[in-house]
């Protein structure tokens, strides 16, 4: 994978390429073991943020990165051995620091949604190890980005509170 930025616009929302589920992540339960969940919605994440120059080559050149320091996964729907998927990725919100996205894991070719994930990512200087101001370039292309995904839907999955509800 390169650290190539897209042409003109920003993809509404980014849609990962296709992955498909590979037959050692099946558990005993017959569906895909919820630790692949998060291996390929990461895979979603790291091809999204290549569209902001985020990748290894980031890493090496900047001595910085992005880490998830919060995340909340929904399981909607299994998914079974060789099922295709891609991860729509959409960024909700950013600051000087952090991106808040909503990710969703989506059966390639029948279009339903298996899984939600929403993250908090944190910009980190991987020098000081501390969490740092993202650089000007990649702040213009958050806003690029927010505003291209601003118009889309928000999942109801976001700002959910894990709790069990009493009478």
């Amino acid at each position: 994978m390169t650290d190539t930025l897209p042409p003109a616009g920003m993809p509404a929302p980014f849609v990962s390429s296709v992955m498909k589920i590979q037959p050692d992540w099946i558990d005993y339960n017959g569906h895909l073991n919820m630790a692949y969940y998060h291996v390929l919605l990461d895979r979603g994440i790291d091809e999204a943020f290549l569209l902001l120059g985020l990748g290894e080559q980031y890493v090496k050149e900047r001595k910085a990165s992005f880490f998830t320091v919060e995340a909340h996964i929904c399981y909607l729907k299994e998914l079974g051995q060789n099922d295709p998927v891609v991860v729509r990725t959409r960024l909700l919100d950013y600051d000087a620091k952090r991106a808040h996205v909503v990710q969703e894991l989506v059966h390639a070719e029948d279009g339903w949604i298996s899984a939600t994930l929403e993250l908090m990512s944190l910009h980190v200087d991987m020098v000081a190890k501390r969490a740092a101001a993202w650089p000007d370039d990649v702040l213009e292309r958050l806003a690029e980005m927010h505003a291209a995904h601003a118009h889309l839907p928000v999942p109801p999955q976001v700002g959910r509170v894990m709790k069990i509800r009493r009478p």
